[in-house]
């Protein structure tokens, strides 16, 4: 399988601009090789703006923007693209026009065939895994199902934020409410954290303090990792997350040996 991918969990780091926090990161993924990405702005409503914000982001790490958007046929876009990139939003409203534009299957086999570099940030790395059913977003429309993409086989809820103890907001906390996903039955893990990447040299690597792996379980929750999130990709040591730990986490109650709550996973500098 040749699949590359840059999975970012927001495109805006407090202090800093659109994707500055992890632009290098960006730099070393696409390389030399890519010279045009493939912008899909599907996930907010003024497409045209949002393609501006992002063509000017990516001319300064020198590489143009085509956004699928601007395509006569944006099949015909996907199947031509060096690289993809898809901009956060509103999942529902990003995975409904995907399915209406029809490109759900193209972008698939681009990437896991073809091997073509995919990007996403927040709702863009929603979309990239089995379903938008952790989704933080309101259902603002209604996509034709809810299955994604499905570059990778769990489910991934961006802007992960643990509980604060001392706050008093007395609302579910994302940690309860991915245990109420996996009271459900046949629910895949939901990976937490700030960037994962993967390439053809290292499976899946990881650009943040803190990586968390939630799978269910018929006593509750279970969750791998370490540290407190940080967004700041590059800034911190990366835990390394193997693809195969993430193919078994989907068959996570047949892993009696993951420990009743969290496991800190080994930090090694990514590089």
């Amino acid at each position: 399988m040749k699949r590359r991918l840059l999975l970012v969990s927001n495109s805006t780091l407090h202090g800093s601009g659109y994707l500055d926090h992890c632009q290098q990161q960006i730099t070393d993924f696409f390389g030399k090789d890519v010279r045009r990405v493939l912008f899909v702005p599907y996930a907010l409503h003024d497409r045209d703006a949002y393609t501006k914000t992002a063509r000017n982001k990516f001319k300064t790490l020198g590489y143009e923007v085509d956004s699928i958007h601007e395509a006569a046929d944006p099949v015909e876009a996907v199947r031509k693209a060096e690289g993809i990139f898809i901009g956060g939003g509103n999942t529902f409203r990003l995975l409904k026009s995907l399915y209406d534009s029809k490109v759900v299957t193209e972008i698939r086999r681009r990437v896991m065939e073809d091997g073509v570099p995919y990007m996403g940030s927040s709702a863009g790395t929603n979309v990239a895994t089995i379903s938008i059913s952790t989704t933080n977003d309101m259902p603002i429309v209604y996509p034709l199902t809810f299955a994604a993409i499905g570059l990778v086989p769990f489910n991934i809820n961006p802007h992960y934020l643990d509980h604060d103890s001392s706050s008093r907001h007395m609302g579910e906390t994302r940690e309860q409410r991915i245990t109420q996903y996996h009271e459900e039955a046949d629910t895949p893990s939901v990976l937490v954290g700030g960037v994962l990447a993967s390439n053809r040299r290292r499976r899946c690597c990881c650009f943040c303090l803190r990586m968390c792996v939630f799978s269910g379980s018929e006593r509750g929750l279970h969750a791998a990792g370490g540290g407190r999130q940080s967004h700041a990709a590059g800034k911190h040591k990366g835990s390394t997350f193997h693809q195969g730990e993430a193919d078994s986490g989907v068959r996570s109650r047949q892993r009696p040996q993951l420990p009743p709550h969290r496991r800190t996973l080994t930090n090694h500098r990514a590089g």
